[in-house]
């Protein structure tokens, strides 16, 4: 199934409080429940004012109704065609 990185805009997010990042991600996981089980969100790298997020789905059109469910914005959905780390040099 493809792999998506998913770039969500949220300014100030970097400064989010324990609790607020608890409710994005409840929200986040109460909408893959609904939506079963063939999407599902690995992890995400918060920097200040973005979220980027590592999903598994079928198909874009899943991500992006994930987001529009959450009300979470979906700025730049990328399918990922390779992974490369160091050991790729080798």
């Amino acid at each position: 199934m493809p792999k998506y990185v998913i770039e969500r805009d949220v300014p100030g997010i970097g400064n989010a409080t324990p609790d607020q990042v608890q409710a994005i991600s409840q929200q986040s996981r109460s909408i893959l429940n609904r939506l079963g089980p063939t999407i599902q969100w690995l992890h995400s790298y918060v920097t200040a004012d973005k979220i980027y997020c590592i999903y598994i789905a079928p198909d874009e059109k899943m991500v992006r109704e994930h987001a529009e469910q959450g009300g979470f914005p979906a700025n730049r959905v990328s399918e990922v065609k390779s992974v490369i780390d160091p050991t790729t040099a080798e």
